[in-house]
């Protein structure tokens, strides 16, 4: 092994082919970060009324209030919503599995003034319901871009992703004190376990209440 200024140049093992091979470093996963109903609701003024805006809007409130992940969510079509009963249908989930979710009639109703938007600009019910004033489906990279604008021009300091919106969501029925079965359900987690160890991640709220009350 190379040593350089009495410290290894690099680590190093073996590739399958015999050669010396660089060993990665793991990916640095920055700790997920729950918005505030405030920054919510500033997330949604800073979307303009334009066609476009109301279209972001209803996108933004689908990942908040459903908690879909956003390529579930950009999967979409017209067919999988149900108003009336405050269902959505996600058909291409991870992993290949399908679920239903539920959405409160609030939020259905944002999506719908998108929904009757598109209609209007002759975009059929075989489109994706997230898509762009010709029909074309969003694309990652529009959503990478469009999120943290958003939360600049809402004054937001922490980071604003996509994901962020489905922490929320499931912070905020955590904090309801929804079953954490009907949780994961929503979710569309494996396990119950899988489920707890996800809201333990994004919201410890055991250990804030343990912790908040103690006195000096």
């Amino acid at each position: 092994m190379a040593w350089k200024n009495g410290e290894s140049a690099i680590n190093t093992h073996l590739a399958s082919n015999g050669r010396k091979a660089a060993r990665k470093k793991p990916k640095r996963r920055l700790p997920p970060e729950v918005l505030s109903p405030e920054e919510i609701a500033a997330m949604m003024d800073a979307c303009s009324d334009t066609p476009a805006g109301i279209r972001n809007r209803a996108l933004i409130t689908v990942l908040y209030r459903a908690g879909l992940r956003i390529n579930e969510a950009l999967a979409l079509r017209p067919k999988d919503l149900d108003s009336r009963n405050g269902a959505i249908r996600v058909l291409f989930a991870k992993g290949g599995r399908s679920r239903t979710v539920g959405m409160d009639g609030q939020a259905f109703e944002v999506l719908m003034r998108w929904l009757e938007i598109r209609t209007n600009h002759g975009i059929n019910g075989r489109e994706p319901v997230f898509c762009m004033l010709d029909g074309r489906p969003l694309v990652d990279s529009y959503i990478r871009v469009l999120f943290p604008r958003l939360g600049r021009q809402a004054g937001i300091a922490k980071r604003v992703h996509a994901h962020g919106f489905r922490h929320t969501h499931a912070s905020e029925l955590r904090a309801e004190g929804v079953d954490i079965g009907i949780i994961s359900k929503q979710l569309g987690h494996r396990t119950i376990a899988t489920t707890a160890r996800y809201l333990d991640h994004i919201a410890p709220y055991a250990v804030i209440e343990a912790l908040h009350g103690r006195t000096w």
